[in-house]
């Protein structure tokens, strides 16, 4: 005596598949319902859900290949994307490497630049600038040390407006 779930295991559905075939295949092949409203199965229904089931799967094998086949297509497009994008990062992060050196090759220039504009003789309006109570390379008390200045003229880009 078969079941609706011995043969769910048997092609590896479930019971609700089962009922779902039960109602697609042709009313001289479907099982009969007992007093209660259980189905009693015959070798023939058994055999038409079977086969109904198998012409069912077996194009839906061929679906999935072709769904298979097209994933992978796109994983390999999607592989090949993201190795450009690395490539194009790649290239972006050189060009970035190469614009921060040559910055910093500009600021050292006009580092030297600004120096030596500075050790030109004063004009008459530096004067009395020179002369001024906050200038950084003139001694006061705590700049010695046995005899010795512990401060350092300050260096920058805008070093020479300390001088």
């Amino acid at each position: 005596m078969e079941t609706i779930s011995s043969i769910a295991k048997r092609l590896n559905v479930t019971n609700g598949r089962i009922y779902q075939i039960i109602k697609e295949i042709p009313a001289d092949k479907q099982p009969k319902k007992d007093a209660k409203g259980k189905y009693n199965f015959t070798e023939e229904s058994v055999e038409a859900i079977e086969s109904y089931y198998n012409s069912l799967s077996s194009p839906k094998t061929d679906n999935e290949s072709d769904l298979v086949k097209q994933l992978r297509a796109d994983l390999e497009d999607a592989k090949a994307e993201i190795k450009a994008k690395n490539n194009q990062i790649d290239k972006f992060q050189q060009l970035l490497d190469q614009q921060q050196r040559l910055n910093l090759s500009t600021n050292r220039q006009n580092e030297k630049l600004l120096d030596t504009t500075t050790n030109n003789t004063p004009s008459q309006d530096d004067r009395p600038l020179q002369n001024d109570d906050t200038d950084v390379l003139k001694p006061t008390e705590g700049n010695y040390y046995k005899g010795k200045e512990t401060k350092t003229p300050k260096k920058g880009l805008f070093g020479w407006m300390r001088r």
